[in-house]
């Protein structure tokens, strides 16, 4: 067994669009193994604003890229990765050696002794983007019908049990992985022979009405609470909904009037990231940062193999133009070594 605290010089193909060549609208893209044009929603104010260089959704990017069989070993607080190992060889250590391999983590990078040493499984199982994609053009479609962003329904879509019916350790189920009693409340049939979370339009009606008549005055409510400003457009607002969306309000309302910040944006997330309260822990501050690297994960994808369509409204039809070559602006991240 090996394992290494270093970097490493070769790289993931972590690549992204120059934020220019990113489109801030709904677009539609045939891929170079399908035959149909799919509606996506486009939003260059990831990169524009700074979003893709912080830390943590870099790292949740490699995760996304990494084979189960592999476990990054990274600093809890700021995502730095600091080295590889095979998942079975860190499941077969003692609970004494693995305590004294932490120990030596914080020993060599001068870490507090409270200081959390993650191991992280790859999950590149988990996610498969293209095979969520007709969802996501279905969905589009539906919350704009709600009078919802379609934002949401992606991003939801992405990393919420992707292109899967699964239910979720607290019992939420479905593709937009609503929980029983929410679900009645927005509309949806849910007793002992119908279930209808596992029905992908009535789900995404369910969640559109939730994110328009709770999620969305309730964060509105809060910020004003806060005295922060901002736009509905703003990434920060949206991921904001999205928190709310997960954890609920009550808790995320605990987690925000933690948060120092006297601004929006990267600086109010970069502190709320590192902030627990009651139920808003780890789990909950993961989410935003796994769905900023799922939608830039989509945005690659649509760049290798994505082909443009000429019109939303014939997007059906087979007319489709070549995606334009776009500049690469991200620096290499470090890949895993083999063993």
């Amino acid at each position: 067994m090996v394992f290494l605290l270093a970097s490493w010089p070769r790289a993931f193909p972590l690549r992204l669009h120059d934020p220019a060549a990113v489109p801030d609208q709904v677009a539609a893209y045939q891929l170079l193994f399908d035959q149909i044009c799919l509606k996506v929603v486009q939003d260059s104010a990831i990169y524009r604003e700074g979003w893709d260089s912080l830390p943590q959704p870099r790292f949740w990017r490699q995760a996304m890229q990494l084979p189960p069989d592999s476990v990054m070993i990274n600093i809890a607080k700021t995502r730095q990765v600091v080295g590889y190992m095979k998942t079975m060889h860190w499941v077969q250590r003692s609970e004494r050696a693995k305590k004294a391999f932490e120990d030596s983590i914080r020993s060599v990078y001068d870490l507090d002794r409270d200081d959390e040493i993650y191991f992280t499984t790859g999950r590149r199982h988990f996610y498969h983007f293209a095979e969520v994609l007709p969802q996501i053009d279905r969905a589009v479609e539906i919350f704009e019908e709600e009078g919802v962003d379609p934002w949401y329904a992606q991003a939801i879509l992405l990393i919420e049990s992707p292109g899967r019916l699964q239910f979720s350790t607290e019992g939420a189920y479905g593709a937009f992985q609503l929980m029983e009693g929410v679900a009645r409340e927005m509309g949806l049939t849910v007793n002992d022979s119908i279930d209808e979370r596992a029905e992908f339009d009535p789900a995404a009606r369910g969640a559109a009405r939730l994110i328009r008549r709770i999620c969305l005055p309730k964060t509105r409510q809060l910020l004003a609470q806060q005295g922060l400003a901002y736009r509905e457009t703003d990434t920060w607002f949206r991921l904001l909904v999205m928190h709310v969306y997960h954890a609920g309000i009550g808790n995320v309302r605990r987690a925000v009037r933690k948060v120092r910040s006297e601004e929006g944006g990267i600086p109010f997330f970069q502190e709320l990231w590192q902030t627990k309260s009651r139920r808003f822990g780890n789990a909950s501050q993961n989410y935003s940062q796994i769905i900023l690297a799922a939608l830039m994960e989509l945005d690659q994808l649509l760049q290798r193999t994505g082909i443009i369509c000429d019109a939303l409204p014939e997007m059906r039809d087979s007319s489709a133009q070549a995606l334009p070559e776009i500049p690469l602006s991200e620096p290499t991240l470090e890949t895993p070594p083999q063993e």
